[in-house]
């Protein structure tokens, strides 16, 4: 049985629909990409699954637990948690106040300073600012401590948004590597990302997504060799 799966998932936005009855599923431990243009549906594909977006038709499963008429915190608390595009970091608190938010949901107190230890060694830079207004950061530190707060809730499955977004590709090959070594941590992850190279090297498995629906599902390395994903997203060469 897949950890996360969503069934025939409709979402209007008014009188607009913009998913026309999605089906998409997570098996535990995989990272699955979701590819596509910008209106393709991805953002909101990930906003319905962490309940920020209701959906007005279909199913959201966490394992056995419908999750899609549940309260955005109680899904948290069931074990999801989104790493937003554009970061969104509370600039006026520090790193660490920043975290600390992240662990809203949890109770033992030792339990959160040994999540916070092992953030503090997947991006060291953060220790190293843990006490600096997280608004002075530069993007790339600011997209590690968005991470890292998601990460503060110790999540079954992390949702991330356009990780890569405006970041130097140095930068981006980094925080990549990092994602895979919380993935080797157990943690399940749904990368929506427009650097499309980078999310398929990174994941399992892959959806393409057009104008509300999915067109494609295939492994990420079949997804590489695929003509048309080569002439849509990888700038018509196969994947290096």
């Amino acid at each position: 049985m897949a950890l996360l799966e969503i069934a025939g998932l409709h979402v209007r936005y008014g009188n607009i629909e913009v998913l026309h009855g999605i089906d998409l599923r997570v098996g535990e431990g995989e990272i699955v990409s979701v590819l596509g243009a910008n209106g393709a549906g991805k953002s909101t594909t990930l906003l319905s699954i962490s309940g920020l977006v209701k959906a007005s038709a279909g199913s959201i499963h966490l394992g056995e637990t419908p999750i899609h008429k549940l309260p955005a915190h109680a899904i948290v608390k069931q074990g999801i948690a989104q790493v937003p595009e554009g970061r969104r970091v509370f600039g006026t608190l520090t790193v660490e106040e920043n975290l600390s938010l992240g662990a809203f949901v949890r109770d033992e107190k030792g339990e959160v300073r040994q999540t916070l230890g092992w953030i503090y060694e997947l991006f060291p830079i953060l220790a190293e600012r843990r006490r600096q207004l997280a608004g002075t950061l530069s993007g790339g530190e600011q997209q590690m401590l968005a991470i890292g707060r998601a990460l503060m809730s110790r999540p079954r499955v992390l949702l991330l948004d356009e990780p890569s977004l405006g970041l130097a590709p140095l930068l981006v090959k980094a925080i990549f590597q990092t994602l895979k070594e919380i993935n080797g941590k157990g943690v399940t992850m749904v990368l929506v990302e427009q650097n499309a190279r980078a999310a398929l090297k990174l994941a399992h498995r892959g959806y393409v997504m057009e104008l509300g629906r999915i067109v494609l599902e295939d492994s990420s390395s079949a997804l590489m060799e695929n003509p048309e994903v080569q002439a849509a997203y990888l700038g018509g060469e196969k994947g290096r």
